[in-house]
């Protein structure tokens, strides 16, 4: 959980605690490591001097705020030293914690300092420049002046948005926060948690077409963010596909990802570092779907996401197979010509209609696709396509 300084965070933090939250606070963490005493904040005492001390040598937090949210350069000291030993120390928390917990890691400068890909989901609490300006004033005695100061020292709201999974508005009343909170507690946090810990996939049911979300491409990039750690230090492709991948084009909310694997041994390698990030396995054997006519059923590895909220299939596709290849070609093609795509649609809204299953839906489709791959194949060789 995130948001700017000012937002109300700690008022979700103590409503998620009442309902049963593991809070992990990371400015309490970052009090903790420069407390008397410590290796921490002799280091912070060496880059910028007894001055950031009081009487009793503890660690004078409002001196040291005056020297580096006016200074850049100082403020990157600042958090090249205390941003290591709060991460330790909150890996250490959250390794305390029951299992079955919801660990809430209460971030101030998640989105600054890069670290929105390695949470499961991130929650920023969004409110209006104008509400925190009166909050710092009347709950912190902040001049205007300081309080814009630290405001223009943090990421803009756009860019919170940017990582944001759930955007939380906090600008009304302590019950709509409340009432959105355990909302959100309630239909998101907990069957999360419990999928997540279950190895449990959310699966689309029967097939209903929404018309095309423009967040589209950006919750996939939150997504591949996440994969990416996941997988990390491996360095494999990951390619947004499917209907989602095409802008304008109605599909079901589902995004399709898939990553480029040396082997299917080593998409089973992969297979519990992504779960533990929240992307399960499924079950059983999978295969594509017989595509181009006669070419029979090309291997593959597949998995979705245990967000509730998020339905996702992710296809782990060896580098250069038939059906690797195939994904993006046909992503690739219908992208380019608008004739197409516009053709694909009205077959998905006459099959969604017929064939709401999921599985007669998929397999429906198939004649149409394996006559649009032979006119995918001449684009290809008419524009130089390569994957």
């Amino acid at each position: 959980m995130t948001g700017g300084i000012g937002s109300g965070k700690s008022a979700v933090a103590r409503r998620l605690v009442e309902r049963g939250a593991v809070l992990v606070d990371a400015d309490q963490v970052a009090r903790e490591v420069v407390a008397p005493g410590t290796a921490g904040l002799a280091e912070v005492v060496a880059a910028f001097s007894e001055q950031v001390l009081d009487a009793d040598g503890a660690l004078d937090r409002a001196a040291l705020g005056e020297l580096v949210f006016a200074d850049e350069a100082a403020r990157r000291r600042l958090e090249a030293i205390v941003h290591a030993r709060v991460r330790a120390r909150t890996a250490e928390l959250i390794a305390e914690a029951p299992a079955d917990a919801v660990v809430v890691n209460d971030v101030p400068l998640l989105v600054e300092v890069g670290l929105a890909p390695t949470y499961h989901l991130v929650v920023v609490v969004q409110t209006a420049v104008a509400t925190r300006l009166r909050r710092l004033d009347r709950d912190r005695g902040m001049s205007r002046a300081d309080a814009e100061r630290r405001i223009a020292a943090q990421a803009d709201d756009a860019r919170r948005a940017a990582v944001a999974d759930v955007l939380l508005p906090n600008d009304g009343t302590l019950a709509q926060l409340h009432a959105a909170v355990d909302e959100l507690w309630h239909d998101r946090l907990v069957p999360f948690e419990d999928n997540v810990r279950h190895r449990r996939a959310v699966r689309a049911g029967r097939v209903t077409l929404v018309e095309s979300d423009p967040t589209w491409p950006q919750q996939y990039a939150r997504l591949a963010a996440r994969i990416r750690h996941a997988i990390a230090p491996a360095d494999l492709r990951v390619d947004h596909i499917g209907s989602t991948a095409m802008a304008g084009l109605a599909a079901k909310d589902v995004i399709d990802i898939q990553l480029s694997v040396p082997s299917l041994a080593d998409a089973d390698g992969l297979a519990e570092r992504l779960a533990d990030a929240g992307f399960p396995r499924l079950p059983g054997d999978w295969w594509d779907n017989p595509r181009p006519a006669g070419s029979g059923r090309w291997e593959k590895r597949q998995h979705g996401n245990a967000d509730p909220a998020r339905p996702v299939h992710l296809h782990l596709r060896v580098t250069g197979s038939p059906g690797w290849r195939y994904a993006l070609l046909m992503r690739d093609h219908l992208r380019a010509d608008p004739d197409r795509r516009a053709a694909y649609l009205m077959l998905k809204r006459e099959l969604a209609a017929a064939a709401p299953d999921s599985g007669a839906y998929a397999t429906a489709k198939d004649p149409w696709f394996d006559e649009e791959y032979l006119r995918a194949q001449e684009w290809a060789e008419q524009t130089g396509w390569r994957p």
